[in-house]
């Protein structure tokens, strides 16, 4: 699918160019170092496309959860998503690989809550972007 032949509801624009440069947002609300990672044999002196990507997919995740438990008529605003992505050895390239680590209150718990997060997965942009590419892990917390 080609985004310029589709009709967008949004879409971000930012250019970068690598690890170690900045990543600036073509409407100049995001304007960031970056930097490879220390574990990677950087300085670790700015962000890195890992955490921006987590941020996103955690952001994203737990909106689309608010929205899907409201059209049940459930609280789901105490629910914290922390999205950890991480690199991994694949036969001589690096992979992503991620884990959802969802915060849910107790009302929440139990067949209730697993229902709201296997729906959420399944609608979340991010998590349907990396459907069957990633290892993904969703944890109830």
């Amino acid at each position: 699918m080609n985004p310029t032949t589709m009709n967008p509801t949004y879409t971000a624009v930012a250019t970068a160019s690598g690890r170690d440069s900045r990543a600036v947002t073509a409407d100049g609300q995001l304007d960031i170092q970056l930097a490879m990672p220390k574990e990677m044999g950087g300085t670790g002196d700015g962000l890195n496309p890992e955490q921006l990507f987590a941020a996103g997919w955690a952001a994203c995740f737990s909106t689309v959860l608010d929205i899907l438990a409201k059209r049940q008529n459930l609280d789901a605003k105490d629910v914290a998503v922390t999205a950890e992505v991480s690199l991994v050895p694949a036969g001589g390239r690096l992979d992503l690989a991620a884990v959802l680590r969802v915060e849910l209150p107790d009302h929440l718990r139990g067949e209730v809550g697993d229902k709201l997060l296997e729906a959420t997965h399944a609608t979340c942009p991010y998590s349907r972007a990396t459907h069957g590419n990633i290892s993904v892990d969703v944890i109830a917390e």
